[in-house]
């Protein structure tokens, strides 16, 4: 029995293709879920391991979809073959249950591990770079300086109450404490 297994990274991404490309290679049951390739803790991915029997074949599109890793790969190869299930990748070509396609596995993961060394070395030298030029990437501070000093003012006033400070300030207590943490204290200086 060929039992499928599509993942997506994001919400904003959607399975169908892959679910499409798995239906016409004949699978009978396609295990779909959302969850970055590193996160350990894919319930779904779990799921159809634990579905499959002695002789299926657990197909994905790709193998990035199955693990980041090679090392994941590899682990999730092992736990297939001790249950007598082979892994067949429909992009790469890849069938486990041959000497060449588990050699071709093999190297596909090489590869996919150091593609994805190489996007994070990107990654931080981009971010290194924009920093370099004062750029900060991310969400900017809910609080400026401005913002800031008339906490400070407003913490001042016995009157105010810490929530009441940053309700005026339309943010929460924790973004209060964290541009201002002697807030915490009942006091505004740092």
């Amino acid at each position: 029995m060929l039992i499928g297994y599509a993942r997506v990274s994001t919400r904003d991404q959607t399975p169908e293709m892959q679910i499409q490309t798995l239906t016409e290679a004949g699978c009978e049951r396609i295990f779909t879920e959302t969850a970055t390739g590193s996160a350990r803790d894919r319930p779904q991915l779990a799921a159809a391991l634990d579905y499959l029997r002695h002789g299926d074949t657990l197909v994905v599109w790709k193998l990035d979809r199955l693990a980041r890793s090679l090392r994941q790969l590899l682990d999730t190869i092992e736990t297939l073959h001790a249950s007598g299930v082979e892994l067949r990748s429909l992009t790469e070509a890849i069938d486990t249950a041959t000497p060449s396609g588990m050699l071709f596995f093999q190297i596909s993961g090489a590869f996919a591990q150091f593609e994805r060394a190489i996007i994070r070395e990107r990654t931080l030298a981009g971010l290194e770079a924009a920093a370099a030029h004062g750029r900060h990437p991310g969400r900017p501070p809910k609080l400026g300086p401005e913002d800031i000093t008339a906490a400070r003012a407003m913490l001042k006033e016995p009157a105010l109450s810490t929530r009441e400070v940053a309700r005026r300030l339309g943010v929460s207590v924790s973004t209060l404490y964290r541009h201002i943490p002697a807030a915490r204290s009942g006091t505004a200086e740092d």
